[in-house]
């Protein structure tokens, strides 16, 4: 007997529109079905659904929100979903654009794209313009490529952000100045910024480099370093100017969203004055290794457990951040923050200090 495999996806309404599912009724009846599952409006959008639940998950596991008993293969599981959406997502834009399809305001937003960005300077020399966008692998003329261009743009780089930092934040130490600079030059947020540009779609680079995560950013941070040199290069008046103007803007959402406070890596220690004691024990633990995801931006994350006052690795809660002290320092936070748990912390510590005295 012919039985319809009926889809438990509804049609969507989104923006007033309807837009197909292109599961519904497949069945000896439907012979467009796989036509249907190759058209790429429907795929995208089908990601974007599945996509925003599984942020909405991991999210949820990060704070420890509503994951008590969830064995550890399962978050495991939707951390390693997390991330093949997050690439899927990053190639589909690459996609389109190289297609010259407009990029979703909805897409970019779920990849944490900047909703608006300042506009992006011109190159006033076409050769120079060219170079930035040539990859050094491409072109045996040096001249011709990128090789000599970033090593410029990375050192106005670093200059722009230290000023800026500076300016910013006038009672903060050097090392929290370094961190906060590394937050706005890595290569990953430089990769980042390149690929929100679309300047991905303009360049000529071996075709190999889209399969290795770790080349791609490196690629597209030398990229975005090189268009900074070539803008100073070619006005040579007023094109510094110009370009810490840019990055100025480009960089303050970040530096505002960090703030020194994200930097200062006192909770620690707060934490181990509040619970620690003979033979009591704090370990900071990665809980899954650090991600790459959209747009080069490279995540830690840092789990804080107790052994002590009758506990055996007590989860005491969970960070991320771009490094593994910044994620760690986020998980003592969040544990601080966790009156209830820490209370009961300190409820055993007193109870058995008060046994020993």
């Amino acid at each position: 007997m012919d039985r319809k495999r009926k889809s438990t996806v509804p049609t969507t309404v989104k923006d007033g529109k309807k837009r197909r599912t292109y599961l519904q009724g497949a069945s000896s009846e439907t012979p467009h079905l796989s036509s249907a599952l190759r058209d790429e409006d429907g795929i995208e959008y089908r990601l974007d659904s599945v996509f925003g639940l599984v942020k909405d998950i991991v999210s949820d596991i990060e704070r420890g929100q509503g994951v008590d008993g969830i064995s550890p293969p399962i978050k495991q599981a939707a951390f390693d979903l997390d991330i093949a959406l997050s690439h899927a997502r990053s190639l589909i834009q690459r996609h389109r654009r190289s297609a010259g399809h407009p990029v979703d305001v909805e897409e970019s937003s779920t990849n944490n794209v900047e909703p608006s960005l300042p506009a992006l300077p011109p190159i006033s020399d076409q050769m120079l313009e060219k170079a930035v966008f040539t990859h050094p692998g491409v072109n045996g003329d040096i001249e011709a490529t990128y090789d000599r261009l970033e090593i410029l743009g990375d050192a106005y780089i670093e200059l722009f952000a230290t000023r800026l930092i500076w300016d910013r934040f006038h009672n903060i130490p050097s090392g929290q100045i370094s961190q906060l600079r590394e937050l706005l030059v890595k290569n990953e947020s430089l990769a980042q910024y390149a690929i929100q540009y679309g300047l991905d779609s303009r360049a000529n680079i071996p075709q190999d480099y889209l399969g290795q995560p770790k080349r791609w950013t490196k690629t597209m941070g030398d990229i975005f370093e090189s268009y900074v040199a070539a803008i100073i290069l070619s006005d040579p008046a007023s094109g510094h100017i110009i370009a810490e103007k840019w990055l100025r803007q480009l960089w303050l959402p970040k530096l505002t969203d960090a703030g020194p406070h994200k930097f200062s890596l006192n909770a620690k220690d707060a934490l181990a004055r509040k619970i620690m004691g003979k033979g009591v024990k704090l370990k900071y633990n990665e809980e899954r290794t650090s991600v790459q995801v959209a747009g080069g931006k490279q995540i830690f994350f840092i789990g804080v457990y107790l052994t002590g006052w009758g506990w055996t690795d007590r989860h005491l809660g969970s960070g991320r951040g771009p490094s593994k002290a910044v994620a760690g320092n986020e998980a003592a936070e969040q544990a601080l923050n966790n009156e209830p748990l820490i209370g009961e912390v300190i409820h055993a510590k007193k109870s058995h200090e008060g046994k020993h005295c």
